[in-house]
């Protein structure tokens, strides 16, 4: 059953940015400190463990002060189903790896994912995410290549030329024994390959099924605060349904 998580989004400039609107990191200290170099340095940085703390600490859940966050383990890459292989494209993989992923874990159990992205100067924290789903299933596939479909929030992992299904919403797309990487490649290529960059669908400007200037009118995590779109990663088949079913939650001081 798809769930609803609670999103920290931290847009373009990253996790320093959200810092200094929330007052925790003046615009010149920010300024003064350079990106981590790697995800595991950027999920780990002071300044992530301090939003953290806020993150675990929204809707009195413990004391900001209490909630000891910490990181634990190695990131993980994040795949989404590519367009490539949507359009069937030759050799085309059947996901692209569009961030990565720490597990962050707070002194009650609490846990979250970190999403980080590559900058120029080194790798961001962009987005705190409740739960730690995008680790959990990369766990759960080891031995294949696990992926995301975000339309539909399912998880699943390729072995070979078989698509397996790793949650309830991947089970109802494609069985509980999965089905053939070429069958699944025509399931989504009817289901949306009309709707790939570049179509009549994307130039209307509808994403994942939604309008864009009604969600991010509604409140909703919209647009160019997404790490997808932070990164560039357009229309349906890079906009996750998941995300947009997520409330936005800024820790107050």
């Amino acid at each position: 059953m798809t769930t609803m998580r609670t999103v920290r989004t931290a847009a373009a400039l990253g996790l320093l940015s959200a810092l200094v609107a929330l007052g925790a990191l003046p615009a010149a200290a920010a300024e003064s400190l350079p990106p981590a170099p790697t995800p595991e340095q950027a999920a780990s940085s002071p300044q992530t463990l301090d939003t953290l703390s806020r993150f675990f600490a929204r809707d009195g859940a413990l004391a900001r002060t209490a909630a000891a966050p910490r990181v634990d383990g190695a990131s993980v890459p994040v795949r989404v189903l590519s367009p490539d292989f949507v359009a069937g494209k030759p050799g085309a993989p059947v996901a692209r790896v569009e961030f990565r992923a720490s597990r962050a874990v707070a002194s009650d159990g609490q846990k979250a994912s970190l999403w980080t992205v590559k900058q120029p100067g080194g790798w961001q924290v962009v987005n705190i995410a409740t739960g730690d789903d995008e680790i959990r299933y990369a766990e759960m596939g080891r031995g294949g290549l696990v992926f995301r479909e975000p339309q539909i929030d399912a998880w699943y992992v390729q072995k070979g030329a078989k698509v397996l299904p790793l949650d309830e919403d991947a089970v109802r797309a494609v069985g509980r024994d999965g089905t053939s990487l070429a069958a699944y490649r025509s399931r989504v290529a009817h289901a949306y390959g009309d709707k790939l960059p570049g179509s009549a669908y994307a130039r209307k400007g509808a994403a994942g099924g939604y309008d864009v200037k009604a969600t991010a009118e509604s409140g909703a995590v919209a647009g160019g605060g997404t790490v997808m779109a932070g990164a560039g990663l357009g229309v349906v088949l890079l906009a996750a349904t998941a995300t947009l079913r997520r409330r936005r939650a800024v820790p107050r001081a």
